[in-house]
């Protein structure tokens, strides 16, 4: 069987690497449009930072492929999917048959039609490739705008300020991280943040950004200014759909995937940011890591359902461990919400309880029991005799 995957990013190689174990003779295929091997993107942030050196970047020791007999070709990226035939077509008249297809080509930075957002000195980053142009920018740039104060917004900031520049983080919600935390959590998160000597700045739009060569800053809304000499914008991503659609494949807000991850055509699989599984896009590693896996079972003929992923991340701010899994801002009637926060430690938990069972928990602070309260979530484990005292420091997690 001839299996090619269009993609090197989590999802494609988590897939090439599983059909690789399940399977040790077919033959594997991976089409890139990167020029670089797989690299697990939070090691990203820490390049920026420093913290990591360029040849630690990536997930695999040189030749890896070579010995798990996976061919990839990087920067040549799939152009057309001929279903009917299939085939993928690459630059020029080049034409390669599959048997079975993964689509796991991801997503794109998602950059808002704010006005000077092409000029030079405006970054995202989303590849190996953006994190070094930030890099660059940064020698003549000390002084940086972030425009998201998501979970992206906020790590570049941190890494930037590693480099020593001065950087201040403009969000649109009234608060940090709205997906991922409620107001207590947000705000605790904040004054650790701005410990770091980085300003924050909620509840604003940027309406332009200010140059003419050279960066000058941001124009919000209502007329305030932020000064800066360069500008990143992390505002999410947008999954890239023209390839699939233009196959006639099903899409929607992401490309339309069935409980195998199978597309609207039954030789043709997906995994990854790109995909939409259930009217959820989830655009997340744990996510990305278990739809490569479980497409590579599919594709080789060994059915194995996948049945969504519980959200759940991880970030840590000067010392401060922030973890949020599952439904933390639920609406509606129905859910239990119950808080414990000790100021003076710095640690905040929060439980959302639904008919007896755990469906999402906040963790500031402190690491003990995170593991515990990630998979119980996961499970939604029933904790209705817990519920008063799961908060308690010696409340032991074993019992989940």
């Amino acid at each position: 069987m001839k299996v090619i995957i269009i993609g090197n990013g989590l999802a494609g190689t988590m897939a090439a690497k599983t059909v690789r174990e399940l399977d040790s003779q077919s033959e594997i295929l991976i089409f890139a449009e990167e020029r670089h091997h797989y690299y697990p993107r939070p090691n990203l942030i820490e390049y920026i930072a420093g913290k990591l050196p360029y040849e630690r970047i990536f997930a695999f020791s040189e030749g890896w492929q070579t010995r798990q007999k996976i061919d990839i070709e990087l920067e040549n990226p799939v152009r057309k999917i001929l279903p009917k035939s299939k085939e993928v077509e690459l630059a020029g008249t080049r034409r390669e048959s599959y048997d079975k297809l993964l689509i796991a080509n991801g997503a794109s930075s998602f950059v808002p039609p704010i006005q000077g957002a092409g000029q030079r000195g405006v970054f995202s980053l989303r590849t190996l490739d953006d994190a070094q142009a930030i890099l660059e920018g940064l020698q003549s740039g000390r002084r940086v705008a972030v425009i998201g104060g998501g979970l992206l917004g906020l790590e570049i900031a941190r890494a930037i300020r590693a480099r020593g520049a001065e950087v201040e983080v403009v969000e649109f919600f009234d608060r940090l991280l709205p997906r991922q935390l409620d107001g207590q959590g947000a705000a605790l998160l904040r004054s650790q943040i701005e410990s770091l000597g980085i300003a924050i700045r909620l509840g604003v739009a940027t309406e332009e950004i200010l140059g003419n060569g050279d960066i000058q800053g941001l124009k919000l809304k209502g007329g305030d200014e932020v000064k800066a000499g360069m500008v990143v914008i992390a505002a999410g991503v947008r999954p890239n759909l023209g390839l699939p659609a233009d196959a006639g494949l099903t899409t929607d807000r992401g490309l339309v995937v069935d409980d195998r991850l199978r597309t609207s055509h039954p030789q043709i699989f997906a995994a990854g940011d790109g995909i939409q599984h259930r009217g959820k896009v989830y655009g997340i590693i744990p996510a990305s890591f278990e739809q490569g896996r479980t497409a590579a079972y599919n594709i080789i003929g060994e059915d194995k359902p996948y049945g969504g992923t519980v959200p759940s991340n991880t970030l840590k701010v000067v010392g401060l461990d922030v973890t949020s899994v599952g439904l933390v801002n639920p609406e509606g009637s129905g859910f239990e919400e119950v808080r414990k926060f000790n100021k003076e430690s710095g640690i905040y938990k929060k439980i959302v309880v639904q008919d007896g069972a755990l469906v999402g928990a906040i963790w500031i602070g402190t690491k003990k029991g995170v593991n515990e309260i990630t998979r119980a979530v996961t499970a939604r484990t029933k904790v209705s005799q817990y519920v008063n005292v799961l908060l308690e420091d010696s409340f032991d997690f074993s019992v989940l």
